[in-house]
């Protein structure tokens, strides 16, 4: 097989939460120029719809499924959905997530911290499996893809809701034990990194917190954040056949931040 030949998804179905806007969609877009279909889920149809037809514009096949991932029973619900009217799956990114609040620990109610798991953990548990899980099934291998963080590694400075920290380093160990797991099987499971990227929560963060972003853009040793698109060839990476040696790594993309 030709080098570029193995990054190549023609034939392929991928499956990602949260991924109309920010991250989720430059990846989705990514993995549809690579030849794949893709499922995708988000809370707001507008932007559902346009990601939707950015797709299909590459020729791809495109379909939205309106559903909160960080309610544990849309998240089922949305996985069953996928699995019964547009599988087989073979290729999973369990991208939503996000820090939300910006409340010091002494201070944050059990309903918060439990709100913040259940979007950045919960939803990758149950999408891993249930998706995941079908591919097991299904014994020709697949792809699960798990969107951590750098602050799943670093306490950042200068904000509250640890909650987010604590659920991106589980989503970190999740992904090395569910690799160690499936390995036999033939279904990778890797997860990247994100550093800082200028997406809309950090462009909201800029406004209300501008010491806070500032400090974070100061300690890039690049000088810079990172842009949405740069996070596309890396997901297509480990949604191919390129990476098919690779499982249980935690990929970091941060401009060099935790070099310092």
């Amino acid at each position: 097989m030709a080098l570029l030949d193995r990054f190549s998804l023609a034939g392929k179905r991928l499956f990602i939460t949260g991924g109309s806007r920010g991250l989720g969609r430059e990846m989705a877009l990514a993995i549809a120029e690579a030849g794949a279909d893709v499922v995708l889920t988000g809370r707001d149809e507008a932007s559902l719809a346009d990601t939707a037809g950015a797709i299909r514009a590459l020729g791809r096949e495109a379909v939205t499924i309106a559903a909160d991932m960080g309610q544990p029973g849309e998240c089922e619900a949305a996985c069953h959905r996928a699995l019964a009217e547009h599988g087989p799956i073979d290729l999973l990114i369990n991208n939503v997530g996000g820090r939300l609040v910006n409340v010091p620990v002494e201070e944050q109610s059990l309903e918060d911290w439990q709100r913040i798991l259940d979007l950045n953990l919960t939803s990758t548990f149950l999408c891993t499996r249930l998706i995941g899980g079908e591919m097991l099934r299904r014994g020709s291998g697949g792809r699960v893809i798990n969107i951590a963080s750098i602050s799943g590694m670093i306490a950042n400075r200068g904000i509250g809701g640890r909650s987010y920290e604590t659920a991106k380093a589980a989503v970190i160990q999740f992904t090395k034990a569910t690799a160690a797991d499936w390995a036999p099987h033939g279904v990778t499971v890797n997860a990247i990194c994100p550093g800082g990227f200028f997406t809309g929560p950090n462009q909201r963060w800029a406004k209300e917190h501008p010491a806070v972003i500032e400090g974070f853009l100061q300690s890039i040793p690049m000088g810079k954040f990172g842009e949405p698109e740069d996070l596309g060839p890396l997901a297509v990476y480990l949604a191919s056949d390129a990476s098919r040696y690779m499982t249980g790594a935690t990929l970091v993309i941060d401009g060099g931040y935790t070099l310092w």
